[in-house]
C-alpha cells in the first residue's frame, strides 16, 4: 500500500481514529479524514474501501498469521496448545500499541454496526481456526469447540489488556485467560 504515498495509510488511520473519537463514527466523513491526514479522498480510497475499513483492514493479516502459527505448531501439541499458539501470533501482531487498541475499541463499542462487524470478524476467525484444526486432523466437533473457546479467551484477554493500567502484556493476558478456562473446565 505504501506505493502511493509513504506513510499515508498510517496518517489516515490516525486521522480517522482522532475524528471518530472527537465527532463520532457516523458524523465523520471520508473527506474529513483525508483533509485531516493531508491527502485527497482519492488517496483515502487507495488504502481503504470505506471508513469502516480503517478499523478492520488488518483482519485478513490476523487470520493469515494465526493460521500460519497453527500450522507451525508441533504435531504433538494438544488442540488447546495449538490454538494458544495461534493467539500468541495475534498478540505479537497487535499487542504492541495498547493506546491504539483502546482508541479502536472505544470507537467500535460506541457504534452498533461496528460492534456487529467486530463480532463477524471474530466469528470468521473462529471458522478459519476450526478449518485449520480439521486440516491438522482434529475431529470436527473438537475443532469447532477449541476454535470458539480460543476466540472467547481472546475477547476476554483483549478486553482485560485494553482496560489494564499496569504493564500487562496481551500475550500474558491470553495465557492467563487460557489458564482460567482450564481451571473452569477441570472443576466441571
Amino acid at each position: 500500500m505504501g506505493r502511493w504515498a509513504p506513510g499515508a495509510g498510517d496518517r489516515l488511520r490516525e486521522a480517522a481514529l482522532a475524528l471518530y473519537l472527537e465527532r463520532g463514527f457516523e458524523q465523520t466523513m471520508v473527506t474529513d479524514i483525508a483533509e485531516r491526514a493531508g491527502v485527497t479522498s482519492r488517496t483515502f480510497f487507495r488504502y481503504f474501501a470505506d471508513k469502516r475499513e480503517v478499523l478492520f483492514d488488518g483482519t485478513s493479516a490476523l487470520t493469515e498469521i494465526s493460521l500460519a502459527a497453527l500450522e507451525a505448531a508441533p504435531a504433538t501439541a494438544s488442540t488447546l496448545e495449538v490454538v494458544a499458539a495461534a493467539l500468541d501470533a495475534v498478540a505479537d501482531m497487535i499487542g504492541h500499541d495498547r493506546e491504539l487498541a483502546r482508541k479502536r475499541q472505544s470507537v467500535i463499542m460506541s457504534n452498533t454496526d461496528l460492534r456487529e462487524r467486530e463480532l463477524i470478524k471474530i466469528a470468521n476467525m473462529s471458522a478459519a481456526l476450526a478449518d485449520g484444526l480439521r486440516a491438522r486432523g482434529v475431529d470436527g466437533i473438537e475443532a469447532g469447540l477449541a476454535a470458539e473457546a480460543a476466540c472467547a479467551v481472546y475477547r476476554v484477554a483483549f478486553q482485560r489488556w485494553v482496560d489494564a493500567d499496569d504493564g500487562l502484556d496481551l500475550s500474558d493476558a491470553i495465557h492467563q485467560s487460557f489458564a482460567q478456562l482450564r481451571a473452569l473446565t477441570a472443576s466441571a
